[in-house]
């Protein structure tokens, strides 16, 4: 990997937890559940377009889950930083895990 696309990488995994961060609460608030899908649609659909339609992420494999590392690992890097108790997240990201295991679990038996 060249330093550009290590870069390129950084800056597309970085603005996707970045966007949730700053915007997704805020919609919410203004637009009650409704925000909260068009936070889905505007900042899932639009990092998604950037990272994998445009390229900034660099991809060398064949599983795209780039994107749920990014706002796991960036959500909760901010949340730490911004004094957040990491051992009252563990039950979520246990839960997430179990969570994903399944639903990969699952499609590698339909697909």
């Amino acid at each position: 990997m060249t330093p550009g696309l290590m870069i390129a990488t950084f800056v597309g995994g970085f603005i996707f937890p970045f966007l949730i961060s700053m915007c997704w609460g805020r919609l919410v608030e203004a637009f009650g559940p409704a925000g909260g899908w068009f936070a889905a649609a505007f900042i899932v659909g639009t990092t998604w377009t950037l990272n994998h339609g445009v390229g900034l992420i660099y991809q060398s494999g064949g599983a795209w889950i780039d994107m749920a590392w990014a706002a796991a690992f960036g959500l909760l890097a901010g949340a730490v930083y911004s004094g957040a108790s990491l051992s009252k997240a563990m039950p979520t990201i246990v839960s997430a895990a179990i969570g994903g295991t399944l639903g990969a679990l699952i499609l590698s038996f339909v697909l």
